[in-house]
């Protein structure tokens, strides 16, 4: 299992929801404090809070944004190449998982789990270190 995949599960067994753990797990690689990514990322767990997409999924493509991101608020050039890695991050995901709506993930509707939060969380961690390391296909 991959640095990250633990350090995300660590912040998950922590309290962290799906999404901060996974996204504050690369706070210092991205530049960004992890007490305003933690807040930033609050209301992504749980689904949104509604069960929608995975909580990890949408730490995971922060991660992308956050990496890809110009930051020019005056003329952005960079949402592209943002999307084209959230895509191929999420691609991955489902690939593995089978889904990325947490209800599904969850088998709500089909009495069927996917997979547990700790798993969802570690599978994100590790796909966006894999981006970040360039080795993502």
């Amino acid at each position: 299992m991959s640095e990250k995949a633990n350090l995300a599960s660590a912040k998950h067994d922590r309290g962290y929801n799906c999404a901060q753990a996974v996204a504050c797990s690369f706070a210092e690689e991205l530049g960004i404090d992890e007490r305003e990514l933690f807040r930033m990322m609050e209301g992504f767990g749980f689904g949104m809070g509604c069960m929608e997409i995975c909580g990890a999924v949408s730490g995971m493509t922060a991660v992308a944004g956050l990496k890809e991101s110009d930051g020019s608020l005056e003329a952005p050039a960079t949402k592209k190449a943002s999307y084209k890695a959230s895509k191929k991050m999420v691609k991955e995901f489902e690939e593995k998982i089978g889904s990325i709506i947490c209800k599904d993930i969850k088998g709500v509707e089909t009495g069927k789990v996917l997979r547990s939060c700790d798993g969802c969380v570690r599978d994100a961690a590790e796909i966006a270190e894999k981006y970040l390391k360039g080795e993502l296909e």
